[in-house]
């Protein structure tokens, strides 16, 4: 396949979780490979820092709209609203996500559903929107993130773990049935390793575990991939029409275990869990 990047300039993308991070920095690369974008985000101010700096560096056109992914209406609303505006819809990007860190026997059910409904319920009701319009634009491709969170489960993210996994399943059902279908849309799955957002600081639960300060810390120093160069993996797996697209080493780290290690990793991995907890309560950095 030719390395050199794809023309989008007579595409539509639509970007969920736009403000920052991933979304931030895909938003600015197809509006740089031309596309017309369709933004949103909770957090509309920082969004629209977004569409100004795609704006007055590139000359896209962009459409900014303050959305909740969780609610299901105003998801299907937000899609008649940009064919309506856009007149298709070729490309979609279902980023947006929150992260909650308690074990099971701690956790709220409020958080749990305030996750569940964001990561999942936000990944599956744009899909549902949006999918009717990218069949009809002859060729679709919709791009769901999960996490290397979707590949093996970790001590104190079951939720996110239950997300993440149900976008995997979710996504990967999904691409099959495009497939027998013969509807002409790719469908891609995402698996980040730890990329540079700010998903800790904004993250529930962190500060029953620690510091939030140098949790963010912690994680900024361990999370090696940037923004900008998970969006180009990303869109490289889409010029490439990827099923699954990993992000970083730690992600093929992650792979590789689940791949050959199998269920055994558990057994593997919660000693050296406990061990790692009681470092880090030593050094201060969790309680």
């Amino acid at each position: 396949m030719n390395s050199v990047a794809r023309d989008y300039s007579s595409k539509v993308a639509v970007v969920t979780g736009a403000a920052s991070g991933i979304g931030q920095a895909l938003a600015m690369q197809l509006a740089q490979r031309g596309a017309s974008l369709a933004l949103s985000d909770i957090d509309v101010d920082r969004l629209e820092e977004t569409a100004e700096i795609c704006r007055d560096k590139t000359d896209a056109i962009v459409a900014t709209a303050q959305l909740d992914v969780a609610d299901r209406v105003a998801m299907k609303s937000y899609a008649d609203e940009i064919m309506a505006k856009f007149g298709q819809v070729n490309m979609v990007f279902n980023n947006a996500g929150v992260a909650l860190g308690a074990d099971v026997i701690d956790m709220t059910w409020d958080d749990f559903d305030w996750l569940f409904g964001i990561n999942f319920g936000g990944v599956v009701n744009g899909t549902k929107a949006f999918l009717p319009y990218l069949i009809e634009s002859g060729d679709g491709h919709l791009v769901n993130t999960s996490s290397v969170f979707g590949l093996v489960g970790i001590p104190s993210q079951s939720a996110y773990n239950a997300a993440k996994f149900g976008v995997r399943g979710f996504t990967e059902a999904l691409r099959q049935e495009m497939k027998i279908a013969r509807h002409p849309v790719t469908v891609t799955c995402v698996h980040p390793g730890g990329v540079k957002t700010n998903i800790v600081n904004n993250a529930r639960g962190v500060s029953q575990m620690g510091d939030v300060t140098t949790i963010a810390s912690m994680f900024e120093r361990i999370a090696r991939t940037t923004p900008d160069r998970a969006a180009s993996t990303i869109l490289r797996g889409v010029d490439r029409k990827r099923a699954r697209v990993l992000i970083g080493a730690d992600a093929r780290v992650f792979d590789f275990v689940a791949r050959f290690v199998g269920p055994r990793y558990q057994d593997i991995a919660a000693p050296a869990t406990r061990v790692g907890y009681a470092l880090a309560r030593r050094k201060g950095i969790i309680k």
